[in-house]
């Protein structure tokens, strides 16, 4: 199992992160944060999952731990792979994603591209338990209840769940709900 890599980020292709150790060129499916990371440094550590199929060795990249523990426990369940588990985590903050499935919020994963209202219930349903005994981060419940509102008020105002989503990850996390709604309105004009 290759479970982390330290080397300079040569290339940022469409399938991924190009890292070079020790003259061997690691390709790596790499979330939007872990390419984030690499963007202009010499040197990176990227942390890493190894799939193994039949046929292929796949290599995925994380910016942090949190978030390839997620990608592993979502695989464990039935009916998501690897690409799906990656633009689960790629989505938003791993610790916002475990509030989501502790709070049941199916909604944030139904979401995501390529995840239906089955595959969320069951994400929701097959973690729930798991990330239930995890302690989550001292940051402020309110933050994940404020992305909540923020997303309700959009989809009230005739966005999609989807469309929401996307839009609410273009603004500031930070902000308040009503800001937040504000700038996706401002962007989307």
């Amino acid at each position: 199992m290759i479970a982390r890599l330290r080397g300079k980020p040569v290339a940022s292709t469409p399938e991924g992160l190009v890292l070079d150790v020790a003259g061997v060129g690691y390709l790596v499916a790499a979330t939007p944060s872990a390419v984030r990371k690499a963007e202009g440094a010499e040197e990176v550590t990227v942390e890493t999952y190894l799939h193994v199929r039949e046929d292929a060795l796949h290599l995925y990249g994380f910016a942090e731990r949190a978030e390839r523990e997620l990608f592993v426990q979502l695989l464990s369940v039935n009916g998501v792979g690897p690409k799906v588990a990656l633009a689960i985590v790629s989505g938003s903050p791993a610790e916002e994603l475990r509030r989501a499935i502790v709070r049941e919020d199916a909604a944030r994963f139904q979401a995501i591209p390529g995840i239906g209202k089955k595959t969320a219930e069951r994400i929701v349903l097959e973690l729930k338990e798991k990330l239930a005994t995890t302690p989550l981060a001292p940051v402020a419940a309110a933050g994940l209840d404020d992305h909540v509102v923020a997303r309700n008020a959009l989809v009230e105002l005739g966005y999609s769940l989807a469309d929401a989503e996307r839009a609410l990850a273009e603004t500031d996390a930070d902000a308040a709900p009503e800001e937040r709604v504000r700038q996706a309105l401002r962007r989307a004009a």
